[in-house]
């Protein structure tokens, strides 16, 4: 599991930066999947460990940030997206709710993965 959570790191590092990048490099906030993706690549490489104690601690911690990950974005892309709505206009910040939902959803992806894992895991008593 340690492997998707560098994976899923490295992709969210990727988003981060394609979209500072393709918006003027002038909006800082688009680094903020930067960041998560930074925090899972770390709690990814600190779980690659042989002490299953530890192991089950980063990626403990590898799924709350994950959760994280989906709670802020999902609910910051339904604020804009309803106030649009609701209002009848266009976004104001398109690419902003766009990377806000692409980083939910591969957020939530993450997460589930890892609760499977952990399920299984605590199945098969691998924990």
């Amino acid at each position: 599991m340690s492997r998707i959570t560098l994976y899923f790191g490295a992709i969210l590092i990727g988003i981060g930066i394609y979209f500072f990048v393709s918006t003027g490099s002038t909006h800082p906030t688009s680094l903020i999947p930067v960041w998560f993706g930074l925090a899972l690549a770390l709690f990814g490489i600190l779980a690659n460990s042989k002490d299953a104690g530890k192991r089950k601690l980063y990626m403990h911690i590898a799924v709350t940030v994950g959760l994280l990950g989906f709670i802020f974005p999902a609910i910051m892309a339904t604020k804009d997206l309803i106030k649009a709505h609701s209002d009848n206009l266009p976004l104001a910040h398109p690419a902003a709710v766009h990377e806000q939902l692409l980083m939910a959803t591969l957020s939530f992806i993450f997460v589930l993965l890892c609760v499977r894992s952990f399920i299984s895991a605590r199945r098969t008593g691998i924990v």
